[in-house]
């Protein structure tokens, strides 16, 4: 059965970036820290290169996303991946205010003006059988308070950042959640957490 799921890459002290938009290069370092190439729908722009561990997990994850939700501010910060997002699926973008001077790109972007719930539910429409995936940042902790998400995927990197963006910053609601699925990879360990 499809799932709703939240991923991202987040440092021992809770932070998915450091001040100022910093501290990706040490938050993404594992996406290149093995031998094992798992290319995405792009593999010039994105071939992950990974431990054996990890690749199998970053290939569920690929292979099994249909659809994406994100909020505006990352969809900002990326410039709309350049009008191409590198897992090449359908991007539903939570927002107030679609943007004006976006024009139609390589991967179809909605933005969804009506909260993060219509979104997950056109992302699943658009999904069919796979899985949709949400975040990372506020948009998570909207799904996660709202009860739409199935699982939390925390891949934690052994280094702290200090201050920045926190990956559950704002959470309304208290959650609890069965023990993780470990998988141990090269300077991360990945960690999915299922919902009951």
């Amino acid at each position: 059965m499809p799932k709703v799921y939240a991923q991202a890459s987040v440092s021992l002290d809770g932070f998915i970036a450091g001040p100022n938009g910093t501290g990706f290069d040490r938050l993404f370092a594992w996406c290149t820290a093995g031998d094992v190439e798992t290319p995405t729908s792009q593999p010039d722009r994105l071939t992950y290169r990974t431990n054996a561990a990890t690749a199998a997990y970053l290939r569920d994850l690929l292979e099994g996303t249909g659809a994406l939700v994100v909020g505006r501010r990352l969809f900002d910060a990326t410039n709309g991946w350049n009008g191409s997002h590198p897992l090449g699926k359908p991007v539903f973008v939570v927002t107030h205010e679609p943007p004006t001077d976006w024009v139609d790109t390589d991967t179809p972007y909605t933005f969804v003006t009506d909260g993060v719930t219509a979104a997950i539910a056109q992302a699943q429409s658009a999904a069919g059988s796979l899985d949709v995936g949400v975040g990372p940042g506020t948009t998570v902790v909207q799904a996660l308070d709202a009860g739409l998400l199935d699982e939390l995927r925390l891949d934690l990197v052994p280094t702290t950042l200090g201050s920045g963006t926190a990956m559950l910053e704002g959470l309304t609601k208290s959650h609890t959640f069965a023990d993780p699925q470990i998988i141990n990879g090269t300077g991360v360990t990945h960690l999915i957490y299922k919902l009951p």
